[in-house]
């Protein structure tokens, strides 16, 4: 008890210095009165537009309970598409405040490009799509194949590495974007598609027979996903990252949609820190401490929102897998709230 007591001292103690700062990414964000974050042009699941123009998605979500925790309205969150080529520069520059689109965590972007990787909201690895007619059940059957690609993404590394270790040739055939690969692969200029797995779901959907092709079933890569925010801005960083944490650990805890106002008053002490009950870890981080309700009741927990643009809910149908909680078998893991 007496370490939790000073615990809690030390947190209001950040939190009054976390209002005293006027400068920062936060407080520029406050000033403009909304949130600016990176999207994809589109890809099914993670961001898309609907008929009415507005974006939605499992990675959309993540913004739109930024917006929540910073403005407690949702569509204080405007959107910029950027393609795979563009997104890390966008960020360097200063056009957007955070990337929460399928950016892969990798070293070399993590050194000396001015950006931080902030947390996994989704384990991915890349895939091969092919047309069934060519008649191919194994990536290891591609000796030769041309091979569709995305420029500026970990797919073209990934491919050349996996080959290379095979002791297999390919050819190449690099895109501007994920888009016009993915049209060069359906107008038959390539013989296999590579992207993240995901993807791969998604953008099948796309083609006007998505039942003439297949994803084999070779995972070559490992993929960790989730949002990036520029080097430099500590007090961004711990609130993009913790926020990610957030949705994990409600569903830890079995905090929904629903029940998220009546778990408020619950007597768990557990839920009572995590739901700014105790505490003053919103303040701390330069939100209100009720930061936390505010976001599960507008986007869910991250179970609910895996199942409605992924999942069960969703056209794609993707299994949890590594994306189940640490308790299911899985990868999903939340920092302790305390």
């Amino acid at each position: 008890m007496k370490n939790l007591l000073i615990g809690l001292t030390a947190i209001t103690a950040l939190a009054t210095q976390a209002n005293a700062q006027t400068t920062g990414t936060l407080a520029k964000i406050k000033e403009r009165g909304h949130i600016i974050c990176g999207t994809s042009p589109g890809v099914a699941g993670f961001s898309i537009q609907d008929a009415a123009g507005r974006w939605n998605g499992f990675d959309i979500d993540i913004c739109r309970a930024l917006a929540v925790a910073i403005f407690n309205d949702r569509d204080k969150a405007k959107f910029v598409s950027l393609t795979s080529k563009d997104r890390l520069i966008a960020l360097q520059g200063g056009e957007i405040d955070v990337l929460p689109r399928t950016t892969t965590w990798t070293l070399s972007r993590n050194l000396g490009q001015g950006v931080t990787f902030t947390s996994v909201n989704y384990y991915d690895g890349q895939g091969f799509m092919v047309a069934k007619k060519l008649g191919v059940a194994s990536a290891t059957k591609l000796d030769g194949a041309s091979i569709c690609v995305a420029q500026g993404t970990t797919s073209e590394l990934n491919l050349a590495d996996y080959f290379r270790k095979l002791g297999m040739k390919y050819e190449p055939a690099a895109f501007a974007t994920s888009e016009e690969a993915l049209k060069a692969y359906e107008a038959g200029r390539c013989d296999a598609y590579t992207t993240d797995i995901s993807a791969l779901a998604a953008v099948k959907l796309k083609l006007q027979d998505p039942e003439a092709h297949e994803v084999l079933p070779e995972v070559i890569s490992k993929e960790p996903l989730g949002p990036w925010v520029r080097t430099g801005d500590e007090g961004w960083f711990n609130l993009v990252r913790w926020t990610v944490a957030a949705l994990v650990n409600a569903e830890e805890l079995g905090v929904t949609q629903a029940n998220v106002g009546e778990m408020a008053r619950s007597t768990n002490p557990e839920i009572k820190r995590f739901l700014g009950q105790d505490g003053k870890f919103g303040e701390a981080l330069g939100v209100s401490n009720d930061w936390v309700v505010r976001i599960i009741a507008t986007v869910g927990n991250y179970g609910e929102s895996f199942e409605r643009y992924l999942g069960s809910q969703s056209r794609l149908k993707l299994q949890r897998g590594p994306n189940a909680l640490w308790t299911q078998g899985g990868l999903q893991y939340s920092p302790p709230f305390r």
